[in-house]
């Protein structure tokens, strides 16, 4: 197995800095374990000093308690966190890829490592609270508790309030890792930003992707080269692209909207067939989790029993049946606009190329099998047309990052790509 910084794609800088951070962490480590062989007999004096030494971070050595990791979306924030949390676990403090500490933090199973994966649109503050709670515990491989909130971003005022005051006040042995697209404020508060080390990482070039592609994944090199290129350096999209057939079958409907729009029928016509595509991926990506959650839950409340009061305790759950029903409604909503997205930056791509060559700029195509039809509409639209229809694309994006429905914001989008 390979080091846990193998699969953080073209981010030469950041795993060099986190690496620097994991050594200075193990060092951290072996002077509390020092100073408590020094002290003798565990006593309460000993685990204090054992607390000083732990909880001494100095981030000018490379290592402190909160991280935030920024990106584009497929730069891989939450890979650099797992990473870094493996690292962290490692017994040699380097990330070895190896030991025990590695490999069940990669694979999601240590005991010390938390990890935040919001199945909705936000992360709420009692699900924070919990997690900051537990957190605070020792941990019970003597190392670190770490936790990793993905999409920090979605973090609800509330939420990240009692994460503040986490990160304000943190245990001796914990550190947060945290994922936003930018340190800006709408992405992630300035007072949490203020009191933590940033690690921005890059987009990475499509040859990296590809690379990974062909090693990790054994995908022909020319499939890796055509899925990363299409996939704009998003890696987790040019695997599905390399290896999904019906992700193919999408991104090939997507690309033909241009030429369906003939007119406002077609327009609407075509804004429709995209949202629906959106929710049948969604539906399909979420029905079989929902539907073996569900059974869980009724199996564990009594459903089937024939026991004495087995009816009567499936009636009275009737409450965590529908908080259960509201979670996977949430998660749909996000598994149907994440869906959408994609398909909206494979339509921008599409334009961007029609605007590179409206200027003959010496860039390649972001969709090679499109290149014919994004020449031809250089030539009708012209650099300006080019652009807006661009811009077009990004506005419906951004409307929908603010909550507007998303089939009034598509609809927009297609009479903006209509008129020009």
């Amino acid at each position: 197995m390979p080091d846990v910084f193998a699969d953080l794609v073209g981010q030469d800088e950041a795993v060099v800095e986190l690496r620097r951070a994991a050594a200075a962490a193990a060092a951290v480590l072996r002077a509390g374990a020092t100073a408590l062989v020094a002290a003798g007999p565990v006593s309460g004096d000993a685990l204090a000093a054992d607390d000083a030494a732990t909880g001494a971070l100095d981030p000018s050595a490379g290592m402190t308690h909160a991280w935030i990791f920024t990106g584009p979306p497929g730069s891989g924030r939450s890979v650099a966190a797992r990473a870094f949390a493996a690292a962290l676990q490692c017994v040699h403090g380097t990330g070895c890829g190896e030991c025990p500490g590695c490999r069940t933090t990669m694979g999601g199973t240590h005991a010390d490592v938390r990890l935040v994966v919001p199945e909705g649109l936000s992360i709420g503050v009692g699900e924070m609270r919990a997690l900051v709670l537990r957190a605070a515990s020792t941990p019970s491989g003597g190392r670190w508790q770490v936790v990793v909130i993905e999409d920090a971003d979605r973090l609800t005022e509330a939420a990240g309030n009692a994460l503040l005051k986490a990160i304000e006040e943190p245990p001796p042995r914990t550190v947060f890792l945290l994922c936003a697209p930018s340190t800006h404020p709408d992405d992630i508060s300035v007072t949490i930003r203020s009191r933590c080390r940033v690690v921005p990482l890059r987009q990475p070039p499509a040859t990296a992707v590809a690379e990974v592609l062909v090693r990790r994944d054994g995908i022909a090199p020319d499939v890796a080269q055509w899925a990363a290129a299409a996939a704009q350096g998003h890696v987790g999209r040019a695997r599905r692209l390399a290896r999904d057939p019906e992700a193919r079958k999408r991104r090939e409907a997507v690309l033909a909207v241009p030429r369906r729009l003939t007119g406002v029928g077609a327009a609407f016509d075509a804004a429709s067939a995209l949202i629906e595509a959106a929710e049948a991926e969604a539906e399909a990506s979420v029905t079989e989790s929902d539907t073996t959650e569900r059974a869980s839950l009724e199996t564990a409340l009594g459903a089937g029993g024939t026991g004495r009061g087995a009816s009567g305790a499936i009636r009275g759950a009737a409450g965590q049946l529908k908080e259960l029903e509201k979670r996977q409604k949430s998660r749909a909503t996000r598994a149907q606009r994440d869906a959408l997205d994609r398909a909206l930056v494979d339509l921008a791509g599409f334009y961007r190329d029609a605007l590179t060559m409206a200027l003959r700029a010496p860039v390649a195509p972001v969709h090679t099998d499109t290149a014919a039809l994004a020449g031809a509409g250089a030539q009708k639209w012209d650099a300006e047309g080019s652009l807006r229809r661009l811009e077009a694309v990004l506005a419906c994006r951004a409307a929908i990052e603010a909550n507007v429905k998303p089939r009034i914001a598509v609809e927009a989008m297609m009479l903006a790509l209509w008129k020009g």
